[in-house]
């Protein structure tokens, strides 16, 4: 109890941090700024061996991977470790910051995300990239595959604690909304955004669906919300299936080694994850 009380606290803390950052950084009067590729870049730089735009893909590694943070986070927070497992594993791994720290309307955000992944398949001259997302990161992506032309460039998906579904942990959604999160009210469990989204399909085209979710998720509530529709491209799996003392939760799941093994996992295969079979060393500290 007095465990789930500090993990409670301490994601309330990275909530209303990222919060006050998103509220003081500049913006253009609530002008969406959708058209920009990278937008307020992290004080402390990338993501450990992101964004080096010399990278080249291999014949073993030929798709790039694009980080893409959650709400109230950036392109660095909290994504080092998995940006720099990604990388000694072989890739090109890029990360992009949207939205206003991921608190505008998702459709900007989508278009941001839309204007980066042109980016990185032009520098790289690869032919699709890979999309790995925590929470609203996880879910934002699939508006650009549906209604912005991503479904041809984009081979995976991977969602950690993805917010496919929304929260319907209303206290955590209604302040925000309030003071200038849109995205926000977006993520709310049946908002009209999202209906939109899952309708009819909510995993279209070829692109591999995997959705990496916590019981111990304190945001996407439940943390099944996190799932898509059971398809031939579509694994979902929770991290306590895979490691039943797994104690993960919403902000960390992307520092989590479990997730990560299963994140490269989907990257290195054809289709989504596996659900099982996996060695008991990625259930390790």
């Amino acid at each position: 109890m007095v465990t789930l009380g500090i993990r409670r606290a301490a994601l309330l803390v990275a909530l209303l941090g990222g919060l006050l950052l998103a509220l003081v950084s500049p913006s253009s009067a609530g002008t969406a700024r959708a058209s920009t590729v990278e937008e307020l870049s992290h004080p402390f730089g990338s993501p450990v061996g992101a964004n080096d735009w010399s990278c080249r893909p291999t014949e073993a590694r030929p798709t790039p991977v694009v980080l893409v943070h959650g709400t109230f986070a950036d392109s660095r927070t909290p994504l080092d470790r998995i940006s720099a497992r990604v990388k000694a594993a072989g890739y090109c791994v890029y990360s992009v910051d949207y939205g206003l720290r991921g608190t505008q309307r998702i459709e900007d955000s989508a278009r941001t995300l839309a204007a980066f992944v042109d980016r990185v398949l032009a520098s790289t001259g690869a032919a699709q990239v890979s999309l790995v997302g925590h929470s609203q990161g996880g879910m934002m992506p699939r508006y650009y595959l549906k209604n912005l032309g991503g479904l041809g460039k984009v081979d995976d998906l991977v969602g950690l604690a993805p917010s496919n579904y929304g929260t319907f942990r209303a206290e955590l959604l209604a302040p925000a909304g309030a003071i200038g999160c849109p995205a926000c009210a977006q993520q709310g469990a049946g908002s009209a955004f999202l209906r939109d989204l899952n309708t009819p399909d909510d995993s279209p085209g070829d692109v591999s669906y995997t959705n990496v979710v916590t019981r111990y998720d304190t945001v996407v509530v439940p943390h099944t919300n996190g799932y898509l529709t059971p398809a031939d491209n579509v694994t979902n799996v929770r991290l306590q299936d895979v490691c039943p003392g797994n104690l993960a939760d919403h902000v960390f799941i992307p520092a989590n080694r479990t997730a990560i093994a299963i994140t490269l996992d989907a990257l290195s295969r054809p289709g989504p994850a596996r659900a099982s079979g996996y060695s008991p060393t990625v259930c390790l500290p």
